[in-house]
């Protein structure tokens, strides 16, 4: 090659810096949203039976986690399709839409919730105690099933652990119904019905804000969580003959994939497409970047990169 700038790409195959896909998990979603769609129907109908606002709201996390469900797996989907001439990295970043999703939706039933807690806080009524608790039951069983068919792998994908979290934490919601259902039948007292009803509020509020936080972060291209951007550079300077490193950007294709560009200043060295090679696995390795593009160039005094001067702020 007769220019001094050296374009070199390289996409690691296999497990090596990939993370499992939510489309490997096809079967669990599947099984998650029928079980859950089950528990919808029983709380909703027997929450009114019961007159339970705890019921009812837990139906209504609940809902709010079958769509999120749902938005996980057709992003799962849409990941799989191939790259077009429009689209070159196909329609993997549908993830993070589904997770931006998933959390407007939970952050939405979470104000829902809040405002009957309060009107029943006022106007408090009688709870048919022993079907909340039968219902409510049910709800532990199938939660925690569900929860567990996340669990292995829920530190790989955001709308895993999503999946996860929002699970495990309905099944200890549906178990503080339970409670709230004992303490009512037990004292008399109704008011323990929307008290729990303003505590699956925050639990909802908790992880929809989390999950909020961090898919915005994905959306606006930051650099993924457990990702140190300082790490990855310090690693770059350590590469043979390296002497300066900059454009170095670092962003997440997806939540289960993440992806680097940096060029690379290397005086009189050749192009060694063995260098490159080893550091994109070492990236993947080291701090799960999977799509590594590496530019390697030869300095200031033949043609310096109108790039160099780039730093990011603080």
């Amino acid at each position: 090659m007769a220019h001094d700038h050296h374009a070199h790409e390289h996409h690691p195959h296999g497990d090596l810096g990939c993370s499992h896909s939510p489309a490997r998990f096809e079967g669990a979603f599947a099984i998650a949203v029928a079980l859950n769609v089950f528990v919808v129907l029983a709380e909703v109908g027997f929450g009114y039976l019961a007159n339970s606002l705890a019921l009812m709201a837990d139906a209504a996390h609940n809902f709010s986690d079958v769509v999120g469900l749902l938005l996980a797996w057709g992003a799962a989907w849409l990941g799989k399709a191939r790259p077009t001439a429009r689209h070159t990295y196909g329609y993997r970043r549908a993830s993070i839409l589904a997770a931006l999703g998933n959390a407007a939706l939970l952050l939405v039933a979470t104000g829902g919730i809040i405002v009957e807690a309060i009107g029943r806080l006022h106007r408090a009524e009688p709870v048919a105690t022993r079907i909340v608790i039968w219902v409510a039951a049910i709800g532990i069983v199938v939660n925690a099933t569900t929860a567990l068919l996340f669990m292995r792998n829920r530190h790989r994908d955001m709308n895993i652990k999503g999946a996860f979290l929002h699970m495990a934490a309905d099944a200890g919601i549906s178990f503080g119904v339970v409670i709230a259902a004992v303490l009512t039948m037990w004292t008399g007292y109704f008011w323990f019905d929307p008290v729990v009803s303003f505590a699956i509020a925050f639990a909802v509020l908790l992880s929809g804000w989390g999950l909020a936080r961090d898919a915005t972060n994905l959306a606006l291209d930051a650099v993924p969580r457990g990702i140190n951007q300082d790490d990855v550079r310090a690693y770059l300077y350590t590469l043979p003959g390296v002497s300066e490193v900059h454009d170095l950007h670092i962003w997440a294709m997806s939540t289960t994939e993440t992806a680097l560009t940096a060029h690379l200043v290397r005086p009189g060295a050749s192009l060694d497409d063995r260098l490159l090679h080893d550091t994109a696995r070492e990236l993947a390795k080291r701090f799960g970047i999977g799509h590594a593009t590496l530019q390697v160039e030869a300095g200031p005094a033949n043609h310096a990169c109108w790039l160099g001067d780039e730093s990011p702020s603080a």
